[in-house]
């Protein structure tokens, strides 16, 4: 793995209690780390369109005794798509999932609708195609249209992060 989701959940300071949505669980990396810093009175939801993954995810939970995870299958490409209540989120984790999505607008919304005032967005993406590692050259979003986007939709940056040699990071605020 090119990015530590410990390091990088960390750095997003969550809280005993949080809510937190994972858009785009994959393997559950970030969720998994997500779950232990939001303990057992917190809840994350990971989120992916890829159902296996979802399976994956939930056998993993049950793997390191983590109660505290919901899988939902989501289309994040539909406004409503996460399928989570308005501003019912603390949090929302978007770590390589950009460079992915065809329209960046509409997942966007979907974030904002989500979380709660003052909530905050952890976003972290590759910042190159590093000879076919990562996401193709004409796929990765660059961190100056990351922040446009963000800040496009409303949202205001908090700080930028390390986020590892491969990747850039960014918490936003609603």
């Amino acid at each position: 793995m090119f990015s530590d989701p410990e390091k990088n959940i960390a750095q997003l300071s969550l809280g005993e209690g949080n809510y937190v949505a994972d858009f785009g669980s994959g393997s559950g990396f970030y969720s998994f780390a997500a779950a232990e810093a939001v303990g057992s009175t917190g809840r994350v939801y990971a989120l992916d369109i890829q159902k296996d993954l979802l399976q994956k995810v939930k056998k993993e939970a049950q793997a390191r005794h983590l109660a505290n995870i919901e899988i939902i299958w989501s289309d994040l490409d539909h406004l409503g798509g996460s399928k989570l209540r308005e501003a019912s989120m603390d949090a929302v984790v978007l770590a390589n999932i950009l460079f992915q999505l065809e329209n960046k607008d509409n997942p966007i919304q979907e974030v904002k609708r989500i979380l709660k005032k003052g909530g905050r967005v952890l976003v972290i993406d590759w910042l190159s195609s590093f000879g076919g590692v990562g996401p193709q050259a004409k796929d990765v979003l660059s961190k100056e249209k990351s922040q446009e986007l963000f800040v496009k939709h409303g949202f205001v940056l908090d700080r930028e992060i390390s986020a590892g040699a491969q990747h850039y990071g960014f918490i936003f605020r609603k």
